[in-house]
């Protein structure tokens, strides 16, 4: 029987062990300590009147990993530009739950984190413009630099391999980022195209059981 690992320990993934994280988020949308956000969907009635169409908390959840963190689709767009006559779009997001993005759309995907986790190092081939709602984070390149961001900071990832640790609270609280990802063309970096890659956080973030489940926690 494996001797349990202390925390901090580099677990098979080699992230370090969290057991303030592992099942921190088991009730769904929002995590224990954040808001319960809303979302609010424009259109227009048949007079051509401006109205809302939903006021609601999103049509996809999916919980990740060991309930360390938990994902929210607020909005997707699978097609530029985009025809929203008759509401198709809306439609289609809510029918649909996105890939990690669409390669000529848009996906807005809120992240609600346990204290102090840290996520795998990854790569998404997307131009990520990510902003922190909530808490304090870390976001940490493969070569080893790293930027501290706060309540309103935002980064433009642009295709680079990176990691996203939540220092909320001194790694106490939860936090909350959202990101708007839209797909680029090919990366060439130094003669060579870049690959995506999820590592083990395709066990994090496992887009198969984000389709399975898009119709709980709502």
């Amino acid at each position: 029987m494996a001797t349990p690992l202390k925390e901090g320990e580099l677990n098979e993934y080699g992230l370090p062990y969290n057991p303030r994280a592992m099942g921190y988020i088991a009730q769904g949308f929002p995590a224990p300590g954040l808001r319960r956000t809303v979302r609010h969907i424009t259109s227009h009635d048949k007079d051509g009147k401006e109205v809302f169409l939903s006021t609601d908390c999103g049509d996809h959840h999916l919980i990740m990993g060991e309930q360390q963190a938990l994902s929210n689709i607020v909005y997707s767009t699978h097609e530029t530009p985009v025809d929203i006559n008759n509401d198709v779009d809306v439609k289609h997001a809510k029918e649909n739950v996105p890939p990690l993005h669409y390669e000529h759309g848009t996906v807005v995907r809120m992240i609600d984190f346990a204290p102090n986790e840290l996520t795998p190092l990854h790569r998404a081939l997307s131009i990520d413009y990510g902003i922190v709602l909530e808490g304090e984070f870390e976001l940490i390149l493969q070569s080893g630099e790293k930027r501290i961001m706060r309540q309103g900071d935002i980064s433009i990832q642009r295709a680079t391999a990176h990691q996203w640790k939540n220092l909320s609270g001194g790694g106490t609280l939860p936090g909350r980022m959202i990101w708007i990802l839209v797909s680029v063309k090919d990366v060439i970096v130094n003669g060579k195209k870049l690959e995506g890659f999820m590592g083990p956080l395709s066990i994090y973030y496992d887009e198969e059981k984000e389709r399975e489940n898009k119709e709980e926690l709502q």
